[in-house]
């Protein structure tokens, strides 16, 4: 079945995934601060996405968990001074990487197979489009705590400019 040899490959070779993905950002003239890193650094960067990924597809996409697992990336990567434009990009070209050897390697298959495809290309899709909204919402949450607490920047300024309700809030019922 299509799904479990996806799975499989999303959880034992998300290197080699990553390794198309680092293909990807060497040659994005637009990722200067991703091109910044070394090759090691872009696998610990990268490679736990394609497990977390193989989880959501094993188990259903649940709002909370990605929720929580996007916005502390968003965090991590604010306080790395990464923009938000790149690690967006960044998180489409994995995206990318993704759809591109789902369709390579399962798409020569008897019609029953592509039809699944296409699920499990949704259910990516999915992954990706939440996770960048919850990139965001951590990025700007992030950004909002160090301008509050580092630069001194009252409550009131802050809100004038953060208009959205970007705190992540892990008991609420429709995040």
């Amino acid at each position: 079945m299509i799904d479990q040899t996806l799975l499989a490959t999303l959880d034992f070779k998300a290197k080699s995934l990553s390794k198309r993905w680092i293909n990807l950002i060497r040659k994005e003239p637009h990722l200067k601060h991703y091109n910044s890193f070394t090759d090691e650094q872009l696998y610990e960067i990268n490679t736990p996405l394609y497990r977390q990924l193989a989880r959501a597809l094993e188990r259903g996409i649940d709002r909370k968990v990605l929720g929580s697992y996007f916005v502390h990336m968003g965090k991590n990567r604010m306080e790395k001074g990464i923009p938000i434009s790149e690690v967006i990009y960044a998180s489409s070209l994995s995206q990318k990487t993704v759809v591109d050897y789902i369709t390579s390697e399962f798409m020569h298959t008897n019609p029953l197979a592509m039809y699944q495809i296409f699920g499990v290309i949704d259910k990516v899709n999915e992954f990706f489009f939440l996770g960048c909204f919850y990139i965001i919402k951590g990025f700007l949450e992030q950004t909002y705590k160090h301008l509050n607490h580092h630069h001194n920047i009252s409550e009131d300024l802050l809100k004038i400019y953060f208009k959205d309700d970007f705190f992540f809030k892990t008991d609420a019922e429709d995040d």
